[in-house]
């Protein structure tokens, strides 16, 4: 009887834990903006909700302005000072790193999703990240670097493979970053009617 309880109340916490976690950081985010940029504005403008307004208008307006020229000098002479500190260039490299992972690039052949076959019958999902590094690190060898993330965890390791280990996915890199990460638990098969 108690197992059985038991067993009832970790179904309805594992239903609901993804609901609280994505409502509490949303929260967390939504009130965390708001309290840094409602200083901002005057009392008698402000409404709640529009640090947020505040923030979507901030961060596009960057993003325009990341386009003009002297705002990416500018932010290569930062990334360059970043580089330079020794404690910051491996925490900001690494963030950087990560981010760049996710960016999308209108001239960019990588971030493919594909399948890597580790031994005969095992594959692994992973994600082509690009071919300088590799050429730099095994020159001449046609290498590809793959990123292979780990399930349920934020990490995963980078493999350099030939082409024949590498077989390229007809899912989006979403989807397929959705189904390394959680294991293969978040795609549910489609039901045929």
């Amino acid at each position: 009887m108690f197992n059985r309880l038991f067993i009832l109340v970790i179904k309805g916490l594992l239903t609901i834990l993804p609901f609280v976690i994505t409502i509490y950081l949303l929260t967390w985010l939504t009130n965390t903006t708001e309290s840094l940029l409602s200083p901002l504005i005057p009392d008698e403008y402000y409404f709640p909700g529009l640090g947020i307004a505040l923030a979507l208008v901030l961060l596009a307006t960057i993003g325009v302005f990341v386009n003009l020229y002297v705002v990416r000098l500018l932010i290569e002479q930062a990334n360059s000072l970043f580089d330079r500190v020794p404690l910051i260039k491996t925490l900001y490299g690494a963030i950087k790193d990560a981010v760049d992972l996710f960016q999308i690039k209108k001239d960019q052949n990588s971030k493919k999703a594909v399948s890597v076959e580790v031994t005969e019958g095992i594959h692994l999902i992973g994600f082509i990240t690009g071919d300088s590094v590799a050429e730099v690190l095994y020159p001449g060898q046609k290498k590809t670097a793959v990123y292979i993330p780990f399930s349920y965890q934020i990490g995963g390791y980078t493999l350099y493979l030939d082409a024949d280990k590498i077989t390229e996915l007809s899912v989006d890199v979403e989807t397929a970053m959705r189904i390394a990460v959680t294991g293969g638990n978040s795609i549910k098969p489609e039901s045929k009617e």
